[in-house]
């Protein structure tokens, strides 16, 4: 187990992962949709790279180590068992089957055509949700990619930046793009995999949730000052 005043210097290797990672996103987007003039698929790519990438560069200035923790093996192996199918089933869920249903879509033209307006909704909305969710990663330095017991780490409760309007931002703005994704693109079929997504994402919550309550101090009374935890006021 590490020492909670340890960090670990992000290696190049780290980064170039990071990169490769953002960059296949577009990249599956464009070979799907087999059209490089497609306006809205630059757009949306633009905004995955900006807020992916920076949002991590952010997180690493304002939390140096944030970066390889989160790529640790070590930190995958101590998290909850059931966080070991659901963490890397949300990561690939929340993009790869809506970039690639999506880019059919255009190519084959299932979807009738939206009218722009929608798709520059759209795109604000994914703007949005992926921007409020790089801000939780930034806010919180225990902000890790598995849901583990970091009491080593001296893991204690964030309640600033966007934790204070829902208790679990980085899949609340994650989840809000996913239908901003559906308006930017002008996919119906997108929805399909929109809401197996969100299913997944909720699951998640609701056993991260539960976790915390027992297993980090403050964190039920935290619970009833921020009574929701992914939209205010509904959930």
């Amino acid at each position: 187990m590490s020492d909670k005043n340890t960090t670990h210097a992000v290696s190049f290797r780290q980064w170039l992962r990071l990169v490769v990672a953002y960059c296949l996103i577009p990249l599956v987007l464009f070979i799907c949709g087999g059209d490089l003039g497609w306006l809205q698929g630059w757009f949306y790519s633009m905004l995955v790279l900006v807020t992916g990438i920076g949002g991590r560069v952010w997180a690493e200035g304002r939390h140096p180590g944030i970066t390889a923790e989160r790529q640790n093996k070590e930190t995958f192996q101590n998290a909850k068992a059931w966080d070991k199918v659901l963490a890397p089933l949300m990561a690939v869920s929340i993009v790869f089957p809506m970039v690639i249903v999506a880019g059919l879509d255009h190519r084959y033209s299932w979807s009738p055509e939206f009218p722009i307006w929608l798709s520059v909704v759209g795109l604000i909305v994914i703007a949005f949700g992926y921007t409020f969710a790089a801000w939780a990663v930034v806010e919180n330095r225990f902000f890790l990619s598995v849901v583990s017991s970091q009491a080593d780490r001296g893991h204690v409760l964030c309640d600033t930046g966007p934790y204070r309007f829902v208790r679990h931002p980085g899949y609340a703005g994650n989840s809000v793009a996913l239908f901003g994704f559906v308006l930017a693109m002008g996919s119906v079929w997108a929805l399909i995999p929109a809401a197996f997504a969100l299913l997944i994402s909720v699951t998640r919550t609701v056993l991260e949730d539960q976790t915390l309550r027992e297993e980090l101090p403050g964190y039920r009374g935290y619970a009833q000052r921020v009574r929701y935890r992914l939209i205010p006021g509904l959930y």
